[in-house]
């Protein structure tokens, strides 16, 4: 008969074999739902953590649990923010964006090679990368602001131009 997946195999000759870093994790993530389900005292959790990980063998691992439900998994992974098949709640601006901090980074080596004043101060140049700076703060701003109002008058399902989603 097959063992649980959630389960630690101490029979069938597995028990004096060298448990894993895993496998000792899984038996913690037992421990915690047990805690959480009011099965474990917080002072019995910690102890049992601790035998846990000075735990070298499957055998001992299977002790800790022994007296737990069969089948008390850890928590199962958080879900996702949205249900399968909706619209996403951020949208990307993408490829405007890209273009704009593309340009943004080229007026950088342009403003090295604008000349500079007979002290030496690169006037232009500074005066070129804060105008470029100030422009390219406002355009990604007013693409991030388009990007999330369109979003909100698309109706759900619809991703843009040409395509569609399919809720099954």
């Amino acid at each position: 008969m097959a063992e649980p997946p959630n389960q630690m195999p101490a029979t069938a000759g597995r028990g004096d074999l060298r448990a894993s870093h895993a496998d000792r994790e899984q038996v913690i993530g037992t421990l915690k739902a047990a805690f959480v389900q009011g099965r474990l005292a917080k002072d019995e959790f910690d102890v049992r953590v601790d035998q846990a990980l000075a735990s070298r063998t499957y055998a001992e691992l299977a002790a800790i649990t022994a007296d737990l439900p069969a089948g008390l998994t850890a928590d199962q992974p958080s879900k996702p923010a949205r249900a399968p098949g909706k619209r996403p709640i951020l949208l990307r601006p993408g490829p405007a964006t890209t273009v704009a901090t593309v340009l943004y980074v080229g007026m950088w080596p342009l403003a090295f090679a604008l000349p500079t004043t007979s002290d030496g101060y690169p006037a232009a140049g500074v005066g070129l990368v804060g105008s470029a700076t100030l422009i390219y703060m406002l355009v990604v701003t007013l693409i991030a602001v388009w990007v999330q109002v369109r979003a909100t008058r698309r109706p759900a399902g619809d991703c843009g131009p040409g395509l569609t989603t399919t809720l099954t």
